[in-house]
């Protein structure tokens, strides 16, 4: 029912718009057709987009200021990427790209737990940064400059959740590359 009065109010010509850009920009980021990660990166985009823009509203806080959330969606992605790997590679082939060569395996391991620990801090600290600039602002001119900040506050909410979205799928397109020697040599 809930789902039936939002898209009644919602036009369906800016849900496909929403739709489009979601997949075309997964698409171009990750290297080939979106169709298998829409589902994980959308519901990224539009809950993070959502989460973002609750602080807008008095009274309410971003539910992604609390670190906790912000690392909950980095482990996510840090799973999907070894997920999505592991499907389009098989385990074995996967592992032995992720260990090529073996004595780099354990700069690879930090380097996949320093992306996890990126996308948190990213993501918490530019919106607590919004919002500390948005709450000085408004204490030192109270009366002229809400509005602004409102629209300043919608747009850096939804540029953050666009980045969380777009580095997700560069890592999740890392993950899928697939090292063939023929390949390598021809090029």
């Amino acid at each position: 029912v809930l789902i039936m009065v939002v898209v009644r109010f919602l036009d369906v010509s800016a849900l496909e718009l929403l739709f489009d850009f979601l997949n075309d920009t997964i698409s171009e980021l990750v290297g080939r057709s979106a169709h298998t990660y829409l589902p994980l990166l959308g519901t990224l985009f539009i809950f993070i987009s959502v989460a973002n823009v609750i602080g807008v509203v008095p009274f309410l806080n971003a539910p992604t200021r609390d670190v906790n959330l912000p690392l909950a969606l980095a482990a996510v992605v840090f799973f999907s990427v070894h997920y999505f790997g592991i499907r389009a590679k098989g385990l074995r082939d996967y592992l032995s790209d992720l260990a090529s060569p073996v004595f780099l395996l354990p700069l690879e391991i930090v380097s996949q737990l320093t992306r996890t620990l990126s996308l948190t801090l990213r993501l918490f600290g530019n919106v607590i940064s919004a919002e500390l600039i948005v709450a000085v602002i408004v204490s030192l001119l109270p009366v002229f400059i809400p509005l602004p900040l409102v629209g300043f506050g919608i747009f850096t909410g939804l540029l953050q959740a666009y980045i969380f979205t777009a580095l997700s799928a560069v890592y999740i397109g890392a993950g899928l590359e697939v090292t063939d020697p023929e390949n390598e040599a021809a090029a």
